[in-house]
């Protein structure tokens, strides 16, 4: 099964990396979610929440803004001005 490598760094810390099964986030657009396989994309941030579904089926949110999410060949990035992990598990 195909997997994404996920990392949500702010500006002065990673809050979370890991491998994931899915990842969805708001943008100035709306929510986008993002399978292993989707196309390279470049989209702003909007005010909310990132949610993970990491390959064990565990839940990952954080809480960021202010920045942007790449994903290119399977690797999502999610980088920005503020961000903070709220629950793990």
């Amino acid at each position: 099964m195909a997997e994404l490598k996920v990392s949500i760094v702010s500006a002065d810390q990673e809050v979370w990396s890991g491998k994931a099964k899915q990842i969805i986030a708001r943008t100035l657009v709306g929510e986008i979610g993002i399978l292993a396989g989707h196309e390279p994309i470049l989209a702003i941030l909007g005010t909310g929440e990132v949610r993970v579904t990491t390959i064990d089926g565990e839940l990952i949110t954080a809480t960021a803004d202010d920045g942007f999410l790449s994903v290119d060949n399977n690797n999502v990035t999610v980088v920005a001005r503020n961000a903070e992990l709220v629950s793990q598990g």
